[in-house]
């Protein structure tokens, strides 16, 4: 049975999916899995790129070993963050973490540079400048300017004269780096891309003008291929080493993992454009999928991003910080040596009691080293009750988030032809019935939840479809 291999990385932890399409049904298998850690060297966080790269070939191996007949294999990573390579395809350093502080305050001081040195223009040239104003680039780039998107960690490059920049010639985001290890060919895929803020919305290709503004060498932007395209084939050598003995493809799919995730939505009776995804995680990415992307100011105000979907789709989404609040609590509890096991918090937080409502993308949830400390802190600047029990704290997280997404619908609404009438969530946040509950309450409108493999469901559809198979009403069997 011809068999196609997700490989998933997340900021946690990767692991490498089978998925093998029989008579009108995709089944599913967890092959291997592997941890993901930040880790803090010198004055920056980075990743492990080199042992997330050989527990991908011991997941490849393990594939082998379990005899799938392995036909191709995709890569979908979380979006951002990249690496350089020379021109002998050599890496020039770990990628750095997008949680690392390099960029903090970098988007107010390039904007402000960029719009200090267009006063010196005339009106007209002022107004087709890249990155002239938050406005004027919103209107090319459609995404949400944060600090940790990929134009910043250049400017941040740039400004302390890394000498990276100098000597690179390609640079890949994280699913391309893979991608390039495996095949030796070096390209960018368009979802992936689109996080960077670097594209042309409306084009799908590099804003030229805006990387030359940022002052970083053109080449170091490649071709950009569509999910679907055949990318390479994967090295004899590499092939050799985890036991493969056919020719096995790697495959471009919609390699940001939201963009395979959105990709593996099933068909409802709600027409797709009123109906709302949320990929919820670490983070949560709200939003719909549009033929075109929306490039208003009212938009930009609201925090909406246009990025890359398959099929040349617009995922129109906020980014919304997570179940990530969650994570960091049950770490500081585990660390502590109190119960935290997931199931026993979310059954105590059922019947907690506290109406407390934190604004979970407030910066100084970010990346505390206290987590249960900055939302009492929170709490407490912003006369709110602060939770006393752990039930409390999951309550607490979990009612904001459902408010959040509360929020986040109206602004939808606001900006959409039809106001979406339902909403479904995927990922494996889904699993949280009791923020599903939450959810579906303060929206009142249906939610349904799956599948919670989406990402990796994506992935291989994207793969099948690229080798001919025929996906009409497939069903899914995990």
């Amino acid at each position: 049975m011809n068999t196609y291999l997700a490989v998933d990385f997340g900021g946690g932890s990767g692991r490498v999916m089978a998925g093998s399409i029989c008579q009108g049904t995709l089944k599913l298998e967890e092959v291997y899995r592997f941890p993901n850690r930040q880790v803090r060297i010198g004055n920056h966080v980075y990743w492990d790129f080199l042992a997330l790269f050989d527990e991908m070939k011991n997941g490849l191996r393990q594939a082998v070993r379990k005899g799938y007949h392995i036909r191709s294999i995709g890569i979908d990573t979380w979006g951002v963050d990249f690496a350089l390579i020379d021109k002998n395809g050599n890496l020039l350093g770990n990628p750095v973490c997008y949680r690392d502080s390099r960029t903090d305050g970098l988007p107010e001081e390039f904007f402000d540079t960029l719009e200090t040195n267009a006063s010196c223009m005339d009106a007209k040239v002022s107004n087709n400048h890249p990155g002239g104003s938050l406005s004027q680039h919103y209107s090319e780039a459609g995404i949400q300017v944060m600090s940790i998107n990929t134009l910043f960690q250049l400017y941040s490059m740039k400004k302390s004269g890394d000498v990276q920049l100098e000597v690179a010639d390609r640079l890949l985001f994280m699913p391309d780096l893979f991608s390039f290890f495996l095949t030796g060919v070096a390209n960018n895929e368009y979802c992936i891309a689109s996080t960077s803020e670097l594209l042309d919305a409306r084009s799908r290709t590099w804003n030229r003008e805006l990387i030359c503004r940022l002052g970083v060498p053109e080449h170091l932007f490649g071709d950009i291929v569509m999910p679907g395209t055949v990318r390479g084939r994967l090295k004899p050598e590499i092939a050799e080493e985890v036991g493969l003995t056919e020719e096995v493809d790697v495959i471009a799919v919609g390699s940001h993992d939201t963009a395979s995730a959105v990709f593996a939505i099933p068909e409802t009776q709600v027409d797709k454009s009123r109906c709302a995804f949320l990929s919820s995680g670490t983070w949560s990415l709200l939003g719909v999928e549009l033929d075109e992307p929306i490039l208003t100011e009212e938009a930009r105000i609201c925090g909406f991003t246009n990025e890359g979907g398959v099929g040349g789709k617009i995922r129109f989404l906020q980014n919304i910080t997570g179940l990530w609040i969650l994570q960091r609590l049950m770490a500081q509890w585990k660390e502590r040596g109190e119960e935290c096991g997931y199931d026993v918090l979310l059954s105590a937080a059922e019947s907690a009691d506290i109406s407390s409502v934190i604004d979970v993308d407030d910066k100084v949830f970010q990346n505390p080293a206290d987590m249960e400390a900055a939302i009492a802190g929170y709490c407490r600047e912003h006369q709110l009750p602060v939770p006393a029990t752990s039930s409390e704290y999951v309550r607490c997280v979990l009612q904001s988030l459902a408010q959040r997404y509360k929020r986040a619908i109206e602004q939808l609404n606001r900006l959409l032809p039809s106001p979406v009438e339902q909403l479904n969530i995927i990922g494996g946040g889904c699993r949280n019935a009791l923020l599903n509950r939450l959810t579906a309450d303060a929206l009142g409108i249906p939610v349904i939840v799956g599948p919670v493999e989406a990402t990796a469901i994506g992935n291989i559809l994207v793969q099948a479809m690229a080798k001919g198979e025929t996906l009409y009403k497939l069903k899914i069997k995990n």
